[in-house]
């Protein structure tokens, strides 16, 4: 089990029946990076990856 896995469990746990849009999935990734400015490569990668995950040319992976 990587670290991260405990706050993904975390969020599975305490959110993990919530419907949220894109939307708002997005504008907190915003909110998040602009309060932790260090944070904003790994947000990119994560945003341009779940942006991209049905893009077959894409070689993200």
């Amino acid at each position: 089990m990587y670290f991260t896995d405990r706050g993904v469990e975390e969020l599975e746990a305490r959110r993990g029946d919530e419907e949220v849009t894109l939307a708002w999935v997005a504008e907190q990734l915003r909110v998040f990076t602009d309060l932790n400015p260090d944070f904003e490569v790994p947000i990119e990668r994560f945003a341009t990856w779940l942006a991209r995950l049905d893009d077959p040319d894409d070689d993200l992976e």
